[in-house]
């Protein structure tokens, strides 16, 4: 494409400046090189696939009332793990709830129940019923190394299905829970991070859950905590068996999981959580 030149006083205008970066000249507004686009292009690719990948499996978790009346109704964020309507979100998010609702990606909105809490490290696991849900893959926080690519996704102030990437900033970080309790082995991200966040999946690139979203630093930016998903590991299991981790859960708090699908039934077998009868 041709150079267009504007005319003042009858004579050409001088061509637009060049810039002289690391031993060579480009003009200004000119788009970046081929290989600086190839960077650009591969790290979009890696967010938009985990979004597509994670996206429907990541719910919005209301509380409408509380049994303790100095706790208001809240929202947070949960993660679908198995295809029958288990969940991953935050203790804090579900504490004290009468009545739990989560709002899929498709519209619909269904009644949930609490069926474990784990104060020490925030997690919780609550169930809907349904069947062939899309869920989310458990990886593991043990492989996260500082730089790592991570993507958040929940429902910030109500926005649903909002998504925003960045990098591991450090590991092993230690915190207090809303509870008072302190937490180990936090990841600390630069994330964007929102009340509303609080539930949601904190994913690696290949689409993988490595963490769940706690908390944020008001006033502060880049300062987001995430819980490890090896908090709730699960025992050894084949190597074959790629179906979907679930977290273990406290002793006394694992009731009798039902038979519903031969999917579902054995993630939570393995995990020992199961729905309230």
């Amino acid at each position: 494409m041709g150079r267009a030149y504007c005319r003042t006083h009858g004579r050409s205008a001088s061509p637009p400046p060049r810039q002289r970066r690391a031993g060579r000249s480009t003009d200004v507004g000119a788009p970046p090189p081929a290989g600086d686009r190839e960077l650009l292009d591969a790290y979009s690719e890696a967010v938009i696939a985990v979004v597509e990948r994670v996206g429907p499996a990541v719910a919005s978790v209301s509380v409408a009332a509380r049994r303790e009346g100095d706790l208001p109704a809240g929202a947070g964020s949960g993660v679908l793990f198995t295809p029958d309507g288990y969940l991953l979100t935050n203790a804090h998010v579900v504490r004290g709830a009468k009545r739990v609702g989560v709002s899929l990606t498709d519209g619909s909105t269904l009644e949930a129940s609490v069926v474990g809490a784990d104060e020490p490290t925030d997690l919780a696991v609550i169930a809907v019923d349904g069947s062939r849900l899309p869920y989310a893959e458990l990886g593991s926080s043990a492989k996260l190394r500082v730089g790592q690519l991570v993507v958040a996704i929940g429902n910030p102030l109500g926005f649903s299905s909002t998504v925003s990437a960045g990098v591991v900033s450090a590991l092993g970080r230690t915190m207090r829970a809303t509870s008072g309790r302190l937490m180990e082995g936090i990841i600390q991200s630069d994330v964007a991070l929102n009340p509303g966040n609080s539930g949601g999946p904190l994913v690696d690139s290949r689409g993988r859950v490595v963490g769940i979203n706690t908390a944020m630093i008001l006033g502060a930016q880049g300062l987001s905590f995430s819980i490890p998903i090896d908090n709730r590991q699960v025992g050894a299991r084949p190597a074959h068996d790629h179906r979907p981790r679930a977290p273990r859960l406290p002793r006394h708090r694992r009731p009798e999981p039902p038979a519903r699908t031969q999917h579902g039934a054995a993630a939570r077998a393995r995990a020992g959580c199961g729905r309230p009868r």
